[in-house]
Formats: C-alpha cells, structure tokens, sequence
C-alpha cells in the first residue's frame, strides 16, 4: 500500500462534492467551457452547475505565452468583450519576420514573401494571463464555481472504467509523507462529465491519453520550451503594436527554434525564445541560448541608448512548454466521461504562433457537447459530438491547412521555411502529401560523446541573466515542507544513464537551475548526485517531456505552489 492510500485508509472517506460538469484546468479553454456551459442553461432557462479547478494561487497565476491572441473565438464566445472591458488593449500595427546571421546581421523577408498565416492583422498584444483573470470573472458572474490553489491531483472511476471525477490533493503532508499538523484531507468533486484543460503536457491528460489509447492512431506528440521575459524599454526603441519574430542565429540550421518580440502598451515588451524539443545536443541549454539571442545588434538596439548602454528593465520571467505537433499528432478528444480541451490535447496552431484563440474554440464546442448530454439525461459516456463539431468547425480547417509546418523543419531551416512558403502560398494550404513524425521528442538526444559542447558566455546581469535571477521575478514559491512534486521511477538512472551518456542534460534544458549535479560526499571521489531543487520549479514541464529516460514524472504540488506571474 502506498503513502497516499495509508492516508486515505487512516482518514478517509474524502468530501465529496457533485456538479454536473467538472473542469480541470482555469486558463482560457477550462474557463471558456466554463461559460458557454452557463450561457446555453442561461438560453434556456435552466440551472447547471459548474466547478473550474485551478492549481495556481488564482487565475492567470501560471498562465504564460507570447502573446499575440487572435480574437476570433473570443467574438463568438462573448460579442461586446470590448465593453466589457476584457484586456486586449494594443492592436499590432506592423509585423517583421527576420532571419539573423551569426555575424550580427540580419535580412526582414518582405512582406510579399510572406505566408497567410504570417499575417496578425486584427490581432492584440496581450498579457495572456490577464486577459484569463478578465474570463475567471466573466465565468463567476455566469455562477461558475472557481476553486484556485486546488490541483487535481487524481482521476476517479466508477466500476465500468468511466471517469466520474477528480480528486484534489492532500494539503499539510510533509517531506516525508507523513500527514502534518496542518493536514486536510483531500476532497472529490464529482460529475457527469470531466472536461481536462490543464495546458500543455497536464499530469492528468497524459495518464487519460495512456490509460484509453486515445494516441493510437496519432503521430507522437511534438512539444516545445518557450521562455519568455517582460521588459519596460526606452520610449525612443518602443513601437505600440510592432511584432517581430526572428529565425536562424543562434540556431544552427538543424534545430528548430526562434524568437518573438512584442510591443505592448505602456512601453513594456514581451520577447522570448522557443526551442523545439527534440533538439539533439545534449549541451544545448535553451535559456543560454535565448540569453545570447538578446546579445544580437538587430535585437540588442531595443535594450539600450545610442551609447550601448542597457537602459531597460527586466520585469518578468517564466517558461513553458508548448504542445506543438498540430493536427496530425491530436489524439482522440474523447474516452468514457470527458474529453480533452486546449493544450492538453495540442490545439496551438503553431504556424501562427497562436493559440488562445484555439483553446477558448475548443472550450466551446466541448462545453456545448457537454451540455447537450447532461441536459438529454446522460452521464460518463463519450461526447462524441465535440469531435464531429470540431472536425467541421473553421479551427479544423485552420489546423489542417499548416498540418505540415513543423515536420518540414525535420529538414533543416531553409528546406522547412522554403517548403512551407510554397505549401501556403502557390499551393494555397491544399498540400497533395502529408509529412508524420515516427519518434517522440525524448528519444531525439544524442549520446554527449557524438556532440559539441557549446561555451555560453556568462551573463552581466543587464541584458543577460542567470536561470536564479528569473526564478526571483516569476514570483515562485512553494511550501517547503512537502513531498518533491519531481519524482524519479528510479532514482539511479540521473547518474548511470543521464550524466555518464548525456552529460546530464537535465541541467541545462530546465530554464529555473531545478536541476543539478553536485559531489555525493556519501560515496567520495568524483561521484555525483542529482539534486533536485523542486521549490524552483516553474511548471513548465519541460523535465517530464525531454529527460531521456522518462524517468521524471512531474505531478501536481501543494496547491497555489508555483509561479505568481504579473502581468505574463
């Protein structure tokens, strides 16, 4: 018997609270269906109840992306968000994509040349996060239930194999898992449906998409790490609605990679740097590679004075995986008693660099799939109308036109850019091939000895940064008094696998130092040890998606642990 079932057996039965619908996840698919779910009983005058679950301290505590938020689902799901007040504030007035060269040059593709989906005319600037506390407060008024700083940490089933629920995690265990003074039995929240929006790898969506098979007949997910850092420049470099992306240096021709930078109102900018995980240089650290992008002159010129001096200030940080494969590696969306919504399933249209406005899309047809059951009487069946809708709806065909974006990059960045501008721009978006993925990001890194190490420059703490300095501004914090919510199968493979065949990749690829290999004074010599520094951790995922073993399993801390992020 494990810890976690001694203490139910000691202190059970947990509470048990019923809804109609469940939803696990508060970020902008879990509140979307949220309030389309209230909305439809609203229509037509009926009463639903609804609980959204949400592990951060609140609403958009945990929320991190670009971002440049396309407002077409948005207008279906609330046409007057504008008087309402929602926060998408900075129109993007003018768009550059750049490709920078190792030799501090750089050429802006003209605008002709560009693809469709290159074009953000319509689009905002946002803080992602505020405008999900701007949705958390249009879903209470509709009487949605929100219960922040409580994850759920458990799947509950009845005896036909159906989900019936979630349980939230105990509170007050200590380091040991032994129950503290201050502990509080969890508690189960039971419903006719479940609906997991977890964001991108959820602990929970993985175990659904394992336990029911629903990846069987797709491609391997494909993820990326996006890290990201909010910055109040000099009016004189701030362009209100300017949008830049940047390929190639410091990416080498075959790693897939970029960079985004995002003017904001208030002259505050957004930019940061995403890396595809299935990178194969284990030395590789996707933070110092983001650090030395910034070091480039066509990007270092926002960050400083006609001198070169740094007179910008860093105000934020936060990191994040992205679920990247797109429509090809989309499981199935259903199983007995829920479904899976926004990046729990991989809805970003990665193309676009866009994915709110896919994830409140798929809120909705699942909320709507969702509500048509419960009110014709059924329960814990599949909700197959929120695939059939969704396979017809306008955020298929969007997904579908790009379905190959990211796997002509498996070719290198001239064959994956030339390739995708000829998909979209003489073929119109009606590719007569389809391009799969065969392996999973994981199995990607290659053995240290066949690789280069790379020698990244330290940072000066103006312009460049080390991994602590962010995890200060993000505002994270955890009870130090709990389990590691960083858990190895074995505890012997960091060092008989990792470090002796990859030269420990693992503290490299997490952007917030969690990671590292310290002398085990217990064995003497030139032994090391992995020492897991859990109270860093951002939540990003990113050790649960690259470690090459899939020894490390990230589950849900105490609740509201984690990033506090402002403004992100």
């Amino acid at each position: 018997m494990s810890t976690a079932q001694a203490i139910l057996e000691q202190y059970g039965p947990r509470e048990a609270m019923e809804y109609d619908v469940v939803i696990v996840g508060g970020g902008p698919a879990g509140l979307s269906a949220a309030i389309r779910l209230k909305q439809l009983a609203a229509q037509d005058g009926k009463e639903l109840s609804v609980v959204v679950l949400e592990k951060g301290s609140e609403p958009g505590a945990h929320i991190l992306s670009g971002a440049i938020m396309d407002p077409r689902s948005l207008n279906e799901l609330i046409p007057d968000w504008k008087e309402k007040g929602a926060p998408l504030n900075q129109p993007v007035t003018d768009e550059a994509y750049v490709f920078l060269n190792r030799n501090g040059g750089g050429a802006r593709v003209p605008g002709v040349l560009l693809p469709p989906f290159a074009d953000s005319h319509g689009c905002y600037i946002v803080s992602l996060g505020n405008v999900t506390r701007w949705l958390a407060a249009q879903a209470e008024e509709l009487g949605v239930e929100i219960f922040p700083g409580f994850p759920a940490a458990e799947v509950l089933y009845d005896e036909e194999g159906r989900v019936k629920g979630v349980a939230t995690g105990n509170m007050g265990v200590g380091k040991d898992g032994e129950p503290t003074e201050n502990f509080q039995l969890g508690m189960e929240l039971l419903g006719k449906y479940t609906l997991f929006a977890e964001g991108s790898r959820g602990q929970l969506g993985k175990q659904l998409i394992a336990r029911y098979k629903l990846d069987a007949e797709s491609d391997p997910q494909s993820y990326a790490i996006g890290i990201k850092e909010l910055w109040e420049i000099d009016p004189s470099r701030h362009t209100p609605g300017f949008a830049m992306h940047t390929a190639g240096w410091p990416m080498d021709e075959m790693t897939y990679g970029g960079a985004f930078m995002y003017h904001a109102e208030n002259n505050l900018m957004y930019c940061g740097f995403v890396i595809g995980l299935n990178y194969t240089n284990p030395y590789l650290s996707p933070f110092e590679e983001f650090q030395r992008w910034k070091t480039h002159p066509r990007i270092s010129w926002y960050f400083t004075d006609d001198h070169g001096n740094v007179n910008a200030k860093r105000v934020s940080y936060g990191a994040r995986a992205i679920t990247a494969g797109g429509v090809l590696s989309l499981p199935k969306l259903v199983f007995p008693g829920g479904a899976l919504l926004g990046c729990n399933a991989g809805f970003l249209n990665v193309s676009r660099i866009k994915g709110a406005h896919a994830a409140i899309k798929s809120g909705m047809l699942a909320a709507k799939a969702a509500y048509d059951a419960v009110t014709q009487g059924r329960q814990q069946d599949e909700l197959t109308d929120y695939p059939r809708t969704f396979y017809s709806s306008w955020l298929y065909a969007e997904l579908e036109k790009d379905r190959n974006f990211k796997n002509w990059f498996k070719k290198g960045l001239t064959v994956g850019s030339l390739m995708n501008g000829f998909e979209q721009m003489a073929l119109r978006g009606h590719m007569p091939w389809t391009l799969h993925r065969h392996q999973p990001d994981h199995v990607q890194l290659k053995p240290a000895a066949q690789c280069q190490p790379i020698d990244y420059p330290k940072p000066d703490g103006k312009l460049t940064f080390d991994r602590l300095s962010g995890v200060f501004i993000s505002n994270t914090s955890h009870e130090e008094n709990q389990p590691s919510h960083l858990t190895l199968k074995d505890p012997d493979v960091p060092v008989k696998v990792n470090l002796a065949k990859y030269a420990g990749p693992e503290a490299r690829y997490c952007p917030a130092a969690v990671y590292e290999y310290v002398p085990d004074e217990t064995k003497g010599g030139n032994a090391q040890r992995l020492q897991i520094n859990a109270s860093n951790c951002l939540h990003c995922k990113t050790c649960d998606i690259k470690d090459p073993t899939q020894n490390i399993v990230w589950v849900a801390p105490e609740g509201g642990g984690g990033p506090n992020y402002s403004g992100m």
